[in-house]
């Protein structure tokens, strides 16, 4: 699968703006990252919040995503490399502002999907959103 690898986020970055193609695909790859890391913040992978995740990757990126991708993209030995606060506060950047908010969106979307909402997917969404620098005024859709 193109996008599991997260090929894009094991590489260090240059400060250039990346194009629009390069761009798209590290916008995959963090959202892919934030969300399958989202399913297993509170410790208690939700069968439909993978389903979630299936269903939002395959909408924005055109992806189909197994179980397995998304267990294997939220494994904790790839944070024990990178912290994904630091990660994401190194490429928010790289990204637009509307795929950041699309990122945290969706993030918020996973973590309603299941039945119950912790303090601990609470945290988390707050953390993603501060790492990649989302306003308020961005997540209620407010543009001047």
């Amino acid at each position: 699968m193109a996008i599991a690898d997260l090929s894009s986020i094991l590489k260090l970055f240059s400060e250039s703006v990346p194009d629009e193609e390069k761009e798209q695909a590290l916008y995959a790859e963090v959202l892919l990252m934030v969300l399958a890391r989202a399913s297993s913040s509170d410790a208690n992978i939700d069968p439909v919040e993978l389903t979630t995740i299936q269903a939002i990757i395959q909408r924005e990126t055109g992806e189909a995503l197994t179980d397995a991708d998304i267990r294997k993209a939220g494994r904790s030995e790839l944070y024990e490399t990178v912290n994904l606060r630091k990660y994401l506060r190194s490429v928010q950047g790289q990204i637009s502002a509307e795929k950041r908010t699309k990122i945290v969106q969706a993030l918020a979307e996973v973590i309603t999907s299941d039945s119950e909402i912790s303090v601990l997917e609470v945290d988390f969404f707050n953390r993603v959103a501060d790492a990649l620098r989302i306003t308020p005024a961005e997540l209620a859709g407010l543009r001047a």
